[in-house]
């Protein structure tokens, strides 16, 4: 079937724009790559494949932390289980005696393994050596490390060794910083380089194969731009096809290969860039005994289809006991997980970002004439609706039933596929849509009521930013976590009679309120100031100012103009009203 040719005419120009963004975000990837003035995009492309391809990864933080397990002399320390040295004040010679005490007799890298193959990662990253600076490997360079535990033997051979075994890329994490050794603070600090160069050629040479190198505490003050340009080019000339996260530098996107939100989804992800989403299960990436707040399977699914939709890896961190067990509520959701991968595979490995701004209803990811349709709201009519859909399609099939085919119609700007009445899985159905050619998609435009008006909604506005976000429950249906000044959101609308609008717009904010902020659509302005409402859930509606505005479609962005308090505003809605 053919939608509608004229979808496409009227885009035209917003086409340019994407293609211009997107020719700027290649330059940045080449920049990024300025420390490897000897590798094309072509050999980078090969050496990143299986990274790409995997999509999904098993973070593993483990080391003495686990014994303590958030408690210090029977007081419970807050904050993340690894970080309880810091946290607690410990000085290194209360906490290092733990080393004596490291006895994790429990410990089968064959069951790590499995549990991770059977989730349906790829990959896995561990600990080597976190911030307190204790190895989990038999090192010649220092004597903090697990030689000199009871258990007396090197933690990473078996692992590496069933990953190879099984087939899954072993990757080491890394700390710059270390919290133990003499040497890595203040003037001494070079020698101390020395010594950690020492300790990755270790990495590098004794366990085979290693997939990426994943540093960390990069931040603190004798670490620079060029000591990372430096260390990656090192580690590049030991094992050349390794892959390394951004952590290795200062910024953000050089050196390094990929990008590492932590703890969140970009809300647009990182377009141009690798990167990948590191998160905990629970609140803490080492083990703590007394944190049971775990996120459910479907919202861990839910992350993982978000994060691929925009582009993105997931790597999902289990923090183990002293003893060197997986803590069961991880087994469990990764089971889960699993299960679902075991039909829906497919949407995730080798897919690329979904070519829509915004799906109500879910997500999507994508292969060469393949839309993989997660839908996380099941349609109560029958009818899902793909919006703004130009191209031919072929048929519609649900991923789990491949052989009974649902039918496809073209109503306006969108693509209706006729749905069972029930959900085939009630966390992510997934429908596959094959189509002609690339996805052509156009933004799809909210329409003027039968009174003039036209209500643009958070549900419908499309963010911009690393941090800004839809967000919904508990009060809220608007556009939050706005705590970049440089986050933006937008919306299409498509006047049909023009005239001159009243704006206002519908937002909450507690004391005191007083961020500046920007409308402005078909070359208009309107400034405005975020009104105090008392709580980030108590919405008011303000009006802002008139525009006047022709029947044609027009873009509107709101932006901030600064920032007062902890975030710019929610933003519930933008609505027009026309002036009689």
């Amino acid at each position: 079937m053919q939608c509608l040719e004229n979808r496409r005419r009227s885009w035209v120009v917003l086409l340019l724009t994407c293609m211009l963004v997107g020719s700027a975000a290649a330059v940045a990837v080449s920049n990024a790559r300025a420390a490897l003035p000897d590798e094309t995009k072509q050999q980078m492309d090969k050496r990143m494949s299986w990274w790409r391809e995997g999509k999904f990864g098993m973070f593993i933080h483990w080391g003495l932390y686990a014994i303590p397990a958030g408690e210090w002399k029977g007081k419970k320390v807050p904050g993340i289980g690894e970080w309880i040295m810091h946290r607690g004040q410990i000085p290194k010679e209360e906490y290092a005696p733990l080393q004596k005490q490291f006895n994790p007799v429990k410990y089968d890298a064959r069951q790590w393994v499995d549990v991770a193959k059977r989730a349906g990662m790829k990959y896995i990253v561990i600990t080597s050596k976190h911030h307190d600076g204790f190895c989990l490997f038999d090192s010649k360079l220092t004597d903090y490390d697990m030689a000199g535990t009871p258990y007396g033997r090197d933690l990473l051979t078996p692992l590496a060794e069933e990953c190879h075994k099984q087939e899954i890329e072993i990757c080491w994490y890394h700390s710059i910083m270390d919290w133990h050794h003499p040497d890595a603070k203040g003037a001494a600090f070079p020698k101390y380089a020395e010594h950690m160069r020492g300790q990755l050629r270790e990495l590098l040479t004794n366990y085979g194969k290693i997939g990426v190198l994943w540093f960390d505490g990069e931040w603190i003050g004798e670490w620079n731009e060029q000591q990372g340009i430096e260390l990656e080019k090192y580690i590049r000339g030991i094992q050349p096809q390794l892959i390394v996260n951004n952590r290795v530098g200062k910024r953000k996107r050089s050196p390094g290969d990929f990008g590492t939100p932590e703890q969140h989804i970009p809300a647009t992800g990182m377009p141009g860039w690798d990167w990948e989403t590191c998160m905990t299960m629970n609140n803490t990436w080492g083990f703590k005994k007394d944190d049971h707040n775990w996120k459910s399977t479907a919202d861990l699914i839910h992350k993982l289809v978000d994060i691929v939709s925009k582009g993105g890896n997931f790597l999902l961190n289990v923090g183990p006991t002293a003893e060197g067990l997986i803590p069961q509520p991880s087994v469990e959701r990764l089971g889960e997980i699993g299960h679902w991968m075991d039909t829906n595979a497919a949407s995730i490995y080798g897919t690329t970002a979904s070519p829509f701004k915004r799906l109500g209803w879910g997500r999507c990811t994508k292969k060469p004439g393949l839309l993989y349709l997660h839908v996380f709201d099941w349609p109560g009519d029958g009818k899902l609706v793909v919006p703004g859909l130009a191209n031919q399609t072929k048929k519609a099939y649900l991923l789990a039933d491949a052989q009974t085919e649902l039918a496809v119609t073209c109503s306006g700007e969108s693509v209706e596929i006729a749905v069972p009445a029930k959900a085939p899985d009630p966390i992510d159905a997934v429908v596959v849509l094959e189509i002609e050619g690339e996805p052509d998609v156009a933004g799809v435009s909210t329409a003027q009521a039968d009174d003039r008006s036209i209500s643009l909604h958070a549900r419908d506005a499309v963010p911009h930013g690393a941090d800004i976000k839809y967000e919904q429950g508990g009060g809220k249906d608007n556009i939050g976590f706005w705590t970049n000044p440089e986050d933006f959101v937008t919306w299409v609308l498509r006047i049909n009679k023009g005239g001159e609008f009243e704006v206002e717009i519908t937002s909450a904010c507690p004391d005191p309120g007083g961020s500046e902020y920007v409308v402005e659509v078909a070359g208009q302005k309107i400034e405005g100031k975020v009104e105090p409402t008392s709580s980030w859930t108590a919405f008011q509606t303000q009006k802002i100012g008139k525009v006047k505005l022709s029947e044609d479609r027009h873009e509107l962005s709101v932006k901030a103009k600064n920032l007062v308090g902890e975030g710019v505003m929610n933003l519930r809605s933008i609505v027009f009203k026309p002036v009689n």
